[in-house]
């Protein structure tokens, strides 16, 4: 979060304090995808205000439990993409697929407080072999739940038939690319027709079914070579179903071969990049304030919870949830409270900090622009209840 969003947010606040309280409505938008949560239950609408209070200090430990979290259904994928450690073999954790019952454990304990749950990580979680008991408890969860995938196993019966049994909020599918070609070129082993297959199919059943749910929404990592199709995005995916589409610019991770990928992969148009640079080198910003591991941390597939996705090999683990280890005792505990003050007051002794995605970015959101193709949504997606 830049400091200027910070300002805004703190000047929101009477309004979203007056909303939240008198009708249980919380006003959001989530990396270009906007939701308007209404008659939250009043844990939720309280832990909400609690989480704003972060905004003015950032306490090691936080006066509320997380309005945002991160599973990790797979830590393993099929591609080999140039600018993710799973795809350049730098993920050094064992390949997990997270068991339903660890997911159930994080929903019970932590479900009743968040706003959302985005259900990706460092692996391909359409590969999770219990698929269909994770989208079961999410569905049942009353939280904002997006679903990423790579499409190549969308075209599966049994993947379609438990997206639409418990859809997610948004089914995000990453295509960089409208043909084979450009689209592999970035998710190397990558083919479009299972992934469009998938997504035609799951349009038209939803229409056969009467669903809103989940938003078909196509995300397209704008590079070298491919900002040239950019003009072509929008009539390529509103024709092959999807609901809306957005382009994205490319992110750093913590890896010194990934940042010099991500150096031969920036747009020559400067819009499009995700960062200001000089020469090679990415200017760096003073303005961040880091508030992940106050309100969003993540959840491993083998139940390792950390207090930032980019710490990704797990170096500074809060600890393991199971095996009579709850969730609130990760969160509050003594691990996760040096891990923010070293977030807070000693960013740059971590290398997942000093190589964040988000310190030296313009704005929060990695998304540049987003569009509903199909009118007959609305924008933003109405959640009612803490349910779609």
């Amino acid at each position: 979060m830049r400091a200027a969003e910070r300002g805004r947010a703190l000047s929101r606040a009477p309004l979203l304090l007056y909303r939240l309280l008198a009708e249980g409505r919380y006003d959001f938008t989530y990396d270009q995808m906007p939701v308007s949560v209404r008659g939250m239950p009043w844990p939720k609408r309280l832990n909400v205000l609690r989480s704003g209070l972060n905004l003015l200090r950032r306490r090691l430990r936080p006066w509320a439990m997380p309005l945002h979290i991160q599973a990790e259904l797979t830590s393993f994928c099929q591609l080999k993409c140039p600018v993710c450690p799973t795809g350049t073999g730098e993920l050094n954790r064992a390949p997990r697929s997270m068991r339903p019952a660890l997911f159930q454990q994080v929903m019970r304990e932590a479900g009743p407080y968040l706003l959302t749950a985005s259900l990706w990580g460092w692996g391909e979680s359409l590969l999770n072999p219990q698929l269909r008991e994770i989208l079961r408890c999410a569905a049942g969860s009353g939280v904002v739940t997006f679903l990423s995938t790579n499409g190549q196993f969308l075209d599966r019966e049994s993947v379609l038939r438990d997206i639409l049994d418990y859809p997610p909020s948004y089914l995000i599918v990453s295509i960089d690319g409208l043909t084979d070609e450009t689209n592999a070129r970035f998710r190397a082993g990558a083919r479009l027709e299972p992934a469009l297959r998938g997504i035609h199919r799951l349009a038209e059943l939803k229409r056969e079914r009467g669903l809103r749910l989940p938003v078909l929404h196509m995300r397209f990592i704008a590079m070298k070579h491919n900002e040239h199709e950019l003009p072509q995005l929008e009539a390529f995916a509103a024709s092959h179903g999807f609901d809306m589409a957005s382009v994205r610019s490319l992110v750093i991770y913590d890896s010194e071969s990934g940042l010099q990928a991500h150096l031969s992969l920036l747009p020559g148009t400067r819009s499009l990049r995700g960062y200001e640079y000089q020469g090679r080198r990415r200017i760096r910003r003073s303005d961040h304030v880091c508030m992940q591991p106050f309100w969003f941390p993540s959840v491993f597939a083998d139940g390792t919870l950390v207090a930032c996705e980019q710490d990704f090999n797990a170096g500074q683990p809060l600890g393991v949830l199971g095996d009579g280890v709850s969730f609130a005792d990760l969160w509050y505990g003594p691990k996760a409270a040096e891990v923010r003050r070293l977030v807070r007051d000693e960013a740059d002794s971590l290398s997942f900090c000093r190589n964040c995605p988000n310190q030296d970015r313009p704005v929060t959101d990695t998304s540049l622009r987003a569009v509903f193709l199909n009118p007959g949504l609305s924008n933003p997606l109405v959640v009612e209840g803490g349910r779609a």
